[in-house]
């Protein structure tokens, strides 16, 4: 496999939980991984909450925009070796054909956007989120990509998908 990955975090509002792991994967994946994230719905903003627990873990967030999948299906996009879905919705939905078929799974997450309640529930709810994401991302990085055939890959990543 290649020695640079581009990797597409999808959730439905690009508003939380993939911003998140889009974030996570460009500081802890570089230099070997690029992330990008969408929604196949986008919602336009980003969740404050979600870049409060950013900001709090020392990542940046300038950049941190909400945009919709369609962006990464177009001429000039960048070419995706991975795509991972955050959340259920988008895993049930009809995906646009991603070029050159990159591997796919999905990492079902809580959505902490839903979470309703004090204000220090909700930040526990992302806090949890931004945590889960964390966890995986780190688990994924420790794959040996180079030595594994895309079989062994795609079995490890679903795997991951369900710590």
């Amino acid at each position: 496999m290649n020695k640079h990955y581009n990797v597409l975090f999808l959730c439905t509002g690009n508003s939380a939980r993939s911003i998140m792991a889009e974030a996570i994967m460009n500081r802890k994946g570089k230099p070997t991984f690029t992330a990008y994230s969408a929604g196949s719905h986008a919602t336009g903003h980003v969740r404050p909450e979600a870049l409060r627990q950013l900001e709090l873990a020392k990542f940046p967030t300038d950049g941190a925009r909400s945009k919709n999948w369609d962006e990464f299906a177009r001429p000039g996009a960048p070419e995706l070796h991975f795509v991972f879905t955050v959340c259920d919705n988008a895993a049930k939905e009809v995906c646009p054909i991603w070029p050159g078929q990159p591997m796919t799974a999905h990492w079902g997450v809580p959505d902490p956007a839903a979470v309703t309640g004090t204000p220090e529930q909700i930040e526990k709810a992302f806090r949890d989120t931004f945590m889960i994401l964390d966890r995986r991302i780190s688990l994924f990085l420790c794959l040996p990509l180079s030595s594994l055939d895309g079989l062994a890959i795609k079995k490890e990543i679903d795997r991951i998908g369900l710590e």
